[in-house]
């Protein structure tokens, strides 16, 4: 196998520079660099990683080597891919699989690449890389003994896997951290989403109606995010508690049938399929933007708008407008893949993927490692509000405790055959991240 499949390697140097600016803007993973070099967890391990492949995420990939792994790296979205910054890590060693603009085909090969190596641990964003485990290729499962899973759409997709039975070892629900959600989704994806669409359309925000579709961690934060710009906010949510908030928020909220002909610029930001569809679009304004910040590209009906347009032209680089038969024009923006990834390739905030990033490192260092080491099999989890962690002693927990404010409750819960982690949303017994105590299971974060 060929250590890497990238555009071009003569782009490296653009890359490392990229890799160089935002690994002095991360200090936490900064830190649990340091950690890596010198306790080298990972020695002798092999992981595969799909990621966003951009320069938060390669210094990621280099902090994870510095601790002894064996890498391979796809990327979770192909528009996301920053060719100079996959060359780089190419240039570096590590097996890169990735490239931006890649077709469909192109992509499903990657992944199939990106695991080839017969990984121990999994890093997945989305849930591509173990639904090729499970589908295609289970043949490259048998060194596998656990990973964790980034983002809202991937853990949707564990958790029916697991209440079908058919997950076949154990993934940490980064995405339910509270650093995660907290921090990740709601101040950086609300601030890049907002960054991108400026970049990309060349629009003043202030007086704009903007519809945020949904109201989970990624939507506050665009939604808090479009207000502080001038806009004025509508939010679509059918969950009756998140619609409360919303409300209380000081946000207007309504069904998206009422939404519709109000709104300037739509993001959606939910994981759920056609939330936009094209009795909506039809009622829309002349020349309204849509655009996704979810991680796939299902959230609006994309093939209904092609069939319903009499006609489509690239408006702007990553706009297409769609001509209706009543003569409207709806704007597309940024093909529909995550839009503070794709618009304008710029990507998330150093800061928000610092925090993300050093969740991920240590669900990969506390978790998956010592399941195997202490052969916990794969099942059904039974915890109270999901949470889990992973096997440890006191004194690892004293050297974590260093940079990770712990706090434990008494008695642990004893869990048999795990095959999912989910990390409680609103448990205080961990700030970040997962741990143990000895001997015995602590809940997560």
């Amino acid at each position: 196998m060929n250590n890497y499949d990238v555009r071009d390697i003569s782009l490296a140097p653009s890359g490392h520079r990229k890799i160089e600016w935002v690994k002095n803007n991360m200090p936490l993973l900064s830190a649990l660099e340091e950690d890596f070099k010198r306790d080298r967890p990972f020695e002798g391990l092999k992981i595969s990683l799909s990621v966003h492949l951009e320069a938060k995420t390669a210094y990621l990939c280099l902090v994870l080597a510095a601790g002894g792994a064996q890498m391979s790296v796809t990327g979770s979205n192909s528009l996301s891919t920053q060719d100079d910054v996959a060359a780089a890590l190419a240039d570096r060693g590590l097996q890169v699989f990735a490239y931006h603009g890649a077709t469909d085909e192109e992509y499903m090969k990657h992944i199939e690449m990106c695991l080839e190596h017969k990984p121990n641990i999994i890093i997945d964003d989305g849930g591509d890389l173990v639904e090729m485990l499970h589908n295609k290729r289970p043949d490259l499962m048998e060194e596998v003994y656990g990973g964790c899973e980034e983002t809202t759409t991937g853990v949707i997709r564990l958790k029916a896997m697991e209440r079908e039975g058919v997950l076949r070892f154990p993934m940490v629900a980064v995405n339910d951290a509270k650093c995660k959600h907290l921090f990740d989704n709601r101040y950086g994806t609300g601030q890049s989403v907002w960054d991108s669409i400026m970049r990309n359309t060349n629009l003043i925000i202030a007086s704009k109606t903007v519809v945020v579709v949904g109201y989970g961690w990624c939507s506050r934060g665009i939604a808090m995010r479009a207000a502080a710009l001038g806009a004025k906010v509508i939010v679509t949510e059918i969950d009756p508690v998140k619609a409360m908030e919303a409300k209380m928020d000081g946000y207007d909220v309504m069904t998206m049938d009422k939404a519709a002909p109000l709104g300037d610029i739509f993001v959606t930001a939910t994981g759920c399929k056609h939330t936009i569809t094209v009795p909506h679009m039809m009622k829309m304004k002349d020349r309204a933007i849509l655009t996704n910040a979810g991680h796939f590209n299902v959230e609006i009906d994309m093939a209904g708008l092609e069939a319903a347009a009499v006609k489509s032209e690239e408006m702007r680089n990553n706009i297409i407008g769609y001509t209706l038969e009543n003569g409207k024009i709806i704007n597309v923006s940024s093909l529909l893949g995550l839009r503070n990834c794709n618009a304008g390739r710029i990507g998330y905030c150093s800061t928000k993927r610092g925090i993300e990033a050093m969740t991920r490192a240590m669900a990969a260092e506390l978790g998956p490692h010592h399941i195997y080491v202490n052969s916990i099999a794969p099942g059904t989890i039974e915890t109270n509000m999901g949470g889990l962690g992973a096997l440890f002693t006191d004194e690892v927990i004293r050297e974590r405790s260093k940079y990770i404010p712990l706090r434990f409750r008494g008695e642990p819960e004893m869990l048999v055959g795990p095959a999912l982690f989910l990390a409680s949303s609103d448990s205080d017994y961990v700030t970040g991240t997962c741990v143990i105590v000895d001997g015995g299971w602590c809940a997560v974060d």
